[in-house]
């Protein structure tokens, strides 16, 4: 059963009920508090606990200054591939759209990768559309050992696999995982994943914990907020992120916070995220899980992303393209979604600094 049995346990709870009974007080004593637990997390995730975001702001920043001082991971992805075999009422990359698809060969991904080398940062992110006829086991096993000669941490965002082909995976150089559930309602879930191998709600839920078992060094995660009840998606996020690292104390966990941006199809969320709440929901994940990294993406604008730096997050892309061969433009393929913070890798980079961060290129070294 894995999570699912946590889940089970909060289905029938009336978030709405409990949120309306929450005071001030009732906030103020789980901002103070060093070891939150779920009802605390409940307490900030609450409407009334807008309130006191300064207050969360404050004890977010003290926090991640303890546990990871005064530093900025970055990273960046790769797209090599968007055929998908998925129909998502959200995503650019469903099979449904229209759109210009392209597979790159292992020589056009090693051009990728001498491009986005020249930034420095030693951190990258392979993704693809969720295709394992195209994206073969062997395919994903050469393309990251192509990386591997130029960036000391290789993670991947493709479809999700079975725990021995994570290991495989592994051996050839692989360093973390990056998962979206996407939605925890299950209803929901039925209905945006209308047909493919992504409509299997379980398989996507455990995939976190089979990439910890294969013995992966970094599994992010994270629901898509736009799809579902916000407070709800961000509570059961964090109850996942709990279970998680209090399960596999030897993988360092992530927490993300997407927000659907515009993309082929023309969906439009019926729960959207302001950005007001987005901080609320951002220092409250900081609040209850301490030790977790927070990744915040380009498909946040600039102005917000540098914000976002004195609140708790540690982690950073740079300079992304989300388009297949977008680093070296030789050929023209469709965007997964729109970019909202358009700057180069040197100008978040330097946005950093403005911001008194030091940012990192490189967190992590394999020594043999």
């Amino acid at each position: 059963m894995g999570f699912y049995s946590v889940l089970e346990k909060w289905k029938n709870f009336n978030f709405e009920n409990y949120f309306s009974h929450v005071t001030d007080n009732d906030v103020l004593e789980s901002i103070e508090k060093d070891n939150l637990d779920e009802f605390d997390f409940l307490n900030l995730l609450a409407p009334i606990a807008k309130n006191h975001l300064e207050k969360m702001a404050i004890k977010s920043n003290l926090i991640k200054q303890q546990y990871f001082g005064n530093v900025i991971s970055l990273y960046i992805p790769i797209y090599v591939s968007n055929f998908c075999t998925n129909n998502c009422a959200y995503c650019g990359f469903s099979k449904k759209n229209h759109i210009i698809r392209k597979h790159q060969t292992i020589e056009q991904i090693e051009e990728e990768a001498k491009e986005i080398a020249k930034t420095g940062i030693d951190h990258i992110l392979l993704l693809t559309g969720e295709a394992k006829e195209i994206d073969t086991m062997d395919y994903l096993k050469e393309a990251i050992k192509v990386l591997k000669k130029y960036f000391d941490s290789v993670s991947i965002e493709v479809m999700p696999l079975e725990e021995e082909e994570y290991r495989e995976l592994k051996e050839a150089g692989l360093d973390g995982l990056t998962v979206y559930q996407e939605t925890y309602n299950e209803k929901i879930y039925d209905q945006v994943h209308i047909s493919g191998k992504k409509k299997d709600y379980h398989f996507r839920l455990n995939t976190p914990e089979r990439g910890a078992k294969a013995g992966l060094r970094t599994v992010g995660m994270g629901p898509l907020f736009g799809l579902s009840e916000i407070k709800k998606e961000a509570f059961l996020a964090g109850l996942h992120l709990k279970y998680l690292t209090d399960k596999y104390l030897n993988t360092a966990f992530s927490i993300s916070l997407p927000r659907i941006n515009p993309a082929e199809g023309g969906f439009q969320p019926n729960y959207p995220l302001d950005d007001v709440t987005f901080v609320q929901f951002l220092t409250a994940f900081r609040l209850f899980q301490v030790k977790a990294d927070i990744n915040i993406s380009t498909r946040e604008v600039a102005e917000f992303r540098d914000h976002l730096m004195n609140l708790g997050i540690t982690k950073l892309s740079a300079g992304s393209k989300t388009d297949v061969g977008g680093y070296t433009k030789n050929d023209e393929s469709t965007c997964q979604f729109e970019i909202s913070d358009t700057r180069s890798a040197e100008e978040t980079i330097k946005a950093i600094e403005n911001y008194g961060y030091q940012p990192i290129y490189k967190d992590w070294q394999q020594i043999l």
